[in-house]
């Protein structure tokens, strides 16, 4: 065989587009099966409406519609009443893919990369060859702009294929969307109607109108006649600069002297601090940043890690609050016991983010499986990658033994629970472009812990007085049992009428119930429920499997023989171990019987 040139070899060299990368990697993106497209498509258009309408201080109102075209094929409309986009921007935000406002802005919003959307239009045009139907309105009394757009992966640029202006007199404002791709539609904890409900739940001030493929609608009301706090945008923080990034800062700065450069282009840098980190760098304030060669770049990042520079400020993340976290918990599962929390901020590579943590114990959940757990990022539900997230990982991290639930080494507890974590920040760290997996650095995985063994102390201090609680009706009952006894016993000693050995019967009653006291009784007592909801998704074959690198639980008898053998060695343990990453010690003090 006849050896090949380097010439010859070059001349197969291309550039390749990233929307033909995608358009062969399109598991990448979230859409590797028929049901998970479905819903990712879904919710890449339902998180681009709520963050519309959030950034123009709209109370969101979105429509969903499924559409059952065939067997396999769906066609999905999402409708919102936004502030609608302008006729310059349309091809370019549905037809482009890494194009969007959100990738440079240090903000709290459900999109980042500027794919999501462009990508579900990218999967409808692979699938069906058809292209995607956008409507748009601006304004009150103008006329919308309807466009049928394709993408052309070659150049990763829209191909308006239809483009008219038409009257849409429903709306004032608003966009419309219509994709037709393949797809399966099925109930249960991975479908689009359990995306919905979840994220109904998490931004109580939309309202969200669903129509499933069999023409059932559902309509999730909001629950708060207020927009969250509007997040406010930051520039980035020192601490969270490598030193490429900082050159390219440098290069592209208008900012003339050094000092001038910390103050204008970093957040919590005055000039006071600026001072400090030159003199760390072993550079003078006055000196021109266009006069910085690479070594003394790479001092300056030097001289930023060794001053202490305060943390980030938080008004560019807006928390859900524990307080809701825990009123839409109660809104679905019908538990005994509530419970939540919201850390103060914390920072990973200067990106500041806070962990909310909620838990409902007991009621009419199963007790003999792995707990359930919801997970959200930024108020979006994360239905898929459960195995392979810092959430997931941070709950089988924590030892749930110490709180009254049953737990094998390193997987899920089991017991008769729901764990639900939250996290809002500037930038999510996802493991994919598919946005269903927290990334795992140390500082988050820290944070849920702490969040989660707060809950758990709760949770704990529950378990032992229901036990309690349950000890003191045995030792009651005992005692009840002979009441009756003694009373026949001093009516044949001293000759006691039936009235009187009544009596007596009462009054040994009376003697008991002042000598130990009431007994609380402890039930399900949760007038926020709603069955109805609580039953939307929840009747499916199982869910998708986790793998067995990453599958935390494992079920049935298999699962109990595991327990059991560590059940033994678990009766020892009174009192929390150093596994408990609590930062207030009196905590570690709690004893547990």
């Amino acid at each position: 065989m006849a050896q090949k040139t380097a010439e010859e070899l070059a001349q197969k060299q291309q550039e390749i587009s990233i929307a033909e990368f995608f358009e062969k990697n399109r598991h990448l993106l979230g859409f590797d099966n028929p049901r998970r497209a479905l819903m990712t498509a879904v919710k890449e258009a339902v998180d681009n409406a709520l963050d519309a309408c959030e950034e123009a201080r709209i109370l969101p109102e979105v429509n969903v519609e499924l559409i059952q075209l065939g067997e396999t094929r769906f066609r999905i409309v999402i409708e919102d009443n936004g502030p609608g986009i302008i006729k310059a921007q349309l091809p370019k935000i549905f037809a482009k893919l890494l194009y969007g406002s959100k990738f440079h802005k240090l903000a709290q919003t459900r999109g980042q990369q500027g794919i999501g959307i462009s990508a579900a239009v990218l999967y409808g045009q692979l699938t069906t060859g058809k292209p995607a139907t956008i409507m748009s309105k601006t304004g009150e009394g103008k006329k919308a702009i309807r466009m049928k757009l394709k993408i052309n992966t070659q150049t990763n640029s829209p191909d308006v294929v239809e483009e008219e202006e038409v009257e849409w007199e429903e709306k004032d404002h608003g966009t419309r969307i219509e994709i037709d791709m393949e797809g399966a539609y099925l109930k249960g904890r991975q479908s689009v109607d359990e995306y919905l409900k979840e994220t109904s739940v998490v931004n109580p001030h939309c309202t969200i109108i669903y129509t499933n493929p069999e023409a059932n609608q559902m309509i999730f009301p909001r629950a708060a006649e207020q927009l969250p706090p509007e997040a406010r945008e930051i520039k980035p923080h020192p601490y969270g600069v490598e030193l490429g990034m900082l050159i390219k800062m440098l290069e592209t700065t208008k900012a003339s002297t050094l000092q001038q450069f910390l103050t204008e282009e970093f957040v919590r840098v005055g000039a006071g601090t600026a001072k400090e980190i030159c003199a760390n760098a072993s550079l003078l304030p006055s000196t021109k940043t266009k006069n910085l060669n690479r070594d003394l770049m790479e001092n300056l990042h030097k001289g930023i890690q060794k001053t202490k520079i305060i943390a980030p400020p938080t008004d560019c993340i807006s928390p859900i609050t524990a307080d809701l976290l825990e009123k839409g918990l109660r809104k679905e599962i019908n538990a005994e016991f509530y419970c939540s929390t919201t850390r103060p901020p914390a920072v990973y590579r200067g990106n500041p983010f806070i962990i909310e943590a909620a838990l409902a114990y007991g009621g009419e959940q199963e007790g003999d499986s792995a707990v359930r757990i919801l997970r959200f990022a930024n108020r979006v539900p994360l239905l898929y990658q459960q195995g392979a997230c810092a959430i997931t990982n941070s709950i089988q991290a924590t030892t749930w033994r110490l709180y009254g639930l049953q737990q094998s080494k390193n997987s899920l507890p089991v017991g008769p629970c729901t764990i639900v974590v939250h996290m809002s920040s500037v930038w999510v760290p996802f493991t994919s472009e598919s946005k269903e997996a927290l990334a795992h650095y140390p500082e988050i995985v820290k944070e849920v812990k702490l969040a989660l063994q707060e809950c758990g102390r709760k949770l704990a201090s529950f378990v032992n007085k229901r036990r309690r609680i349950s000890e003191e009706s045995k030792k009651r009952g005992y005692i009840e049992k002979y009441i009756p006894h003694v009373a026949d016993s001093l009516k044949s000693i001293v000759g006691l009428s039936e009235i009187q050995k009544k009596q007596v019967e009462d009054d040994l009653y009376a003697i008991l119930e002042h000598t130990r006291g009431e007994l609380e009784e402890i039930g399900i007592d949760n007038p926020d429920y709603d069955a109805e909801l609580a039953r939307i998704g929840a009747e499916d074959e199982p869910e998708e499997s986790l793998g067995e690198d990453h599958s935390p639980h494992k079920k049935g008898k298999k699962r109990k023989e595991e327990i059991d053998e560590e059940k033994e060695g678990d009766e020892n343990e009174d009192s929390f171990s150093d596994d408990d990453e609590s930062d207030n010690p009196g905590d570690r003090q709690l004893k547990l019987s």
